[in-house]
C-alpha cells in the first residue's frame, strides 16, 4: 500500500476540499472552533501551517464528509463500499459455493486476503528522525484541546499498537490519550478492548505492556482499526483488504511491535500493569463531558517521526463530526454482513444524528405476523457494535430508510403504540448515556412500523395512494414540453418543508 497521509491530503486539496491556513491559531480551543463550524456545513479539511507553540502543521476535518471518507477507502459513493461488505461477509461466515460463479467469487476474495498481507520497510520514513529518553518531548507535537472543560490536551486519531504477551497477535486501536507530562498520557479504552485485554494479561505474566502510537496514518488504515467487525482478521489484514494491497509495517526502534513504515510520528513506551492516573473530563460522542476515570498510564522513551512531519487530529461531539461521517461508511460495509445474518433484512441505516448507533432504521419484507418484532430482537445480537443501539424501527422494504420524512410516515400511519411498541428493560447500556437511570444499565424500545397483516390487525389495510403508472409516464415524457426541465426535483430542499437545519 503505497499510499500516506501526504499522497491523501494531495488528493484531497487536488478536488477542491482542502483549505490551507497560514494565520497563526491556538491548538487550545481556537482550532476546534474554527473546525466545528465547517463541520457543520460539510466543508473542506483545514491545514493550519502555523500552530502556536508548534513547529509541525496540523490537519483536522480530513474525514468531514462521508464523500471524504469514501475518498479515504478508495471509492466514490457510499453504495460502493457494500462491495467492501460483501467480501467481509464472505471471510467471516464462509459457505460451500453452489455454483461456479459463486466459486469464483469466493476464490477472488482469497486472492484479495493473499494481496492484503503486510509486507515489511526496511529503511522507513517513520524513522527518518529518533528522539530518545529525555530528548523525548511530547509538548513540541501540536495537540488540541477542543473544549473549554476538558481536562487537557489530547490525541485522538492515534493508532494504539500493543500486543498480546501470550499469544503474539497484535491489536490496532483508536482510543483517546491525554497528556499527563513531556513523556507521559493516559489511556482511554474500555474494559474489552483489545488493548485493555493485553493489559490484563500482561499484569498477570508480570510484564510491562509494549504500546506504540502510530500518528498521521493513510485514513484508510484509520478506517481499518475502528472497525469492529468479528472477524478473526489482523487489522493490518483489514486494511490490505480495504486498499487492496498489503500495508508496509517496520520494527520499533525499541519495542517487539511493527507499526506503519509511512506514519509521520511513531511513539513508543510501556505501561506498568495497575499504574493509573486520572484522565478526563473530556467531552465526548454523546454531547456532554465525560466524567473522570482512572486509566492506564504509558511512559514514552523514544519518539521518531518523518522529515516535516504532519500532525492529523479530530475530536468528538454532538455530530455532525468526523466520527459520524466515518460510522456512515462503516454503515454500508456493515450492510451485507447483517444481511448474512438475518436474511430478511434488506438495509439498514444508523442516522448520524442519532450519534451513528442509538436509533437503526431497518426494512424488511415481511413475510408473516410478528416478523418486525423478531427482525429487531435479531438485529440487537447480530453484531457487537448494536448492544448499545436503544432504538430500533423497523419499515417496509418499500421505504426509503435514508428519508426521515419517509421513515417518520410509516411510523405515523402504520403503527398503533399499545400494540406496535415493546420494550426490553435492564439491558446493557452504554455507560456514556446519561439517559439511563443506572449506569451501564438500561431499557430499549422496538417500533413495528410495517404494514400489518392477520392476526396483528382484524380489519383490512387501506389501499396506499399511487400515481396512475400511464399518466406518470406521459408526464415524464412531456416535462421539458411544459418548460420545467430547469427544475431539478431531486434537490430537495428540507427547510421548505417547516425544518430548520443550517
Amino acid at each position: 500500500m503505497s499510499r500516506n497521509l501526504r499522497e491523501f491530503i494531495k488528493e484531497v486539496e487536488q478536488r477542491g476540499q482542502l483549505k490551507r491556513i497560514k494565520s497563526l491559531v491556538d491548538p487550545n480551543l481556537e482550532i476546534a472552533e474554527i473546525s466545528n463550524r465547517l463541520l457543520q456545513v460539510g466543508g473542506p479539511a483545514l491545514f493550519f501551517e502555523n500552530v502556536k507553540e508548534s513547529n509541525f502543521p496540523l490537519v483536522v476535518n480530513l474525514l468531514g464528509t462521508v464523500e471524504r471518507v469514501c475518498w479515504a477507502l478508495k471509492v466514490e459513493k457510499p453504495e460502493e463500499l457494500e462491495i467492501l461488505g460483501k467480501k467481509l461477509a464472505m471471510l467471516q461466515q464462509p459457505k460451500p459455493p453452489k455454483n461456479i460463479s459463486q466459486a469464483i467469487d469466493f476464490g477472488k476474495v482469497l486472492f484479495d486476503v493473499i494481496k492484503a498481507k503486510s509486507s515489511n520497510s526496511f529503511f522507513p520514513p517513520c524513522q527518518q528522525f529518533v528522539l530518545t529518553d529525555e530528548k523525548v518531548d511530547l509538548s513540541i507535537l501540536p495537540l488540541i484541546r477542543p473544549y473549554p472543560k476538558d481536562a487537557g490536551k489530547i490525541i485522538t486519531l492515534g493508532l494504539v499498537i500493543t500486543k498480546d504477551c501470550e499469544t503474539g497477535t497484535s491489536n490496532v486501536g483508536v482510543y483517546r490519550l491525554q497528556l499527563q507530562s513531556k513523556n507521559t498520557m493516559t489511556v482511554h479504552w474500555l474494559s474489552v478492548r483489545g488493548g485493555a485485554r493485553h493489559l490484563r494479561k500482561a499484569k498477570e505474566a508480570g510484564k510491562k505492556l509494549e504500546i506504540a502510537i502510530a500518528l498521521g496514518v493513510d485514513p484508510l488504515i484509520i478506517m481499518a482499526a475502528a472497525t469492529p467487525i468479528p472477524v478473526d482478521l489482523s487489522e493490518w489484514l483489514f486494511a490490505g483488504l480495504y486498499g487492496g494491497s498489503g500495508v508496509s509495517l517496520t520494527k520499533c526502534k525499541t519495542l517487539n511491535l511493527e507499526v506503519p513504515a509511512e506514519a509521520e510520528f511513531i511513539l513508543e513506551g510501556t505501561i506498568n500493569p495497575g499504574e493509573v492516573m486520572v484522565d478526563g473530563p473530556f467531552g465526548d460522542h454523546m454531547g456532554y463531558y465525560g466524567g473522570e476515570e482512572d486509566s492506564p498510564l504509558i511512559h514514552f522513551h523514544c519518539m521518531t517521526h518523518r522529515k516535516k512531519p504532519i500532525y492529523l487530529t479530530t475530536f468528538s461531539g454532538r455530530p455532525p463530526k468526523e466520527e459520524a461521517m466515518i460510522a456512515i461508511a462503516l454503515n454500508r460495509i456493515y450492510t451485507p454482513i447483517l444481511r448474512q445474518q438475518i436474511t430478511e433484512i434488506k438495509d439498514f441505516f444508523l442516522p448520524m444524528e442519532a450519534l451513528s448507533y442509538k436509533v437503526a432504521i431497518i426494512s424488511i419484507k415481511k413475510a408473516y405476523p410478528g416478523h418486525a418484532r423478531r427482525a429487531a430482537l435479531a438485529f440487537w445480537s447480530a453484531l457487537p457494535q448494536f448492544t448499545y443501539t436503544k432504538f430500533v424501527v423497523v419499515v417496509d422494504d418499500s421505504i426509503n430508510i435514508r428519508d426521515p420524512r419517509q421513515v417518520m410516515w410509516a411510523i405515523s400511519s402504520k403503527t398503533d403504540p399499545s400494540r406496535d411498541v415493546f420494550i426490553l428493560a435492564d439491558t446493557p447500556f452504554d455507560t456514556l448515556d446519561f439517559a439511563s437511570e443506572k449506569i451501564g444499565l438500561g431499557g430499549r424500545m422496538g417500533i413495528d412500523a410495517t404494514t400489518k397483516i392477520y392476526p396483528e390487525t382484524n380489519h383490512e389495510w387501506g389501499e396506499p395512494l399511487e400515481s396512475d403508472t400511464n399518466t406518470a409516464n406521459l408526464v415524464n415524457q412531456r416535462w421539458s414540453e411544459y418548460g420545467l426541465a430547469d427544475i431539478a426535483l431531486k434537490e430537495v430542499n428540507a427547510n421548505l418543508f417547516g425544518y430548520d437545519i443550517l
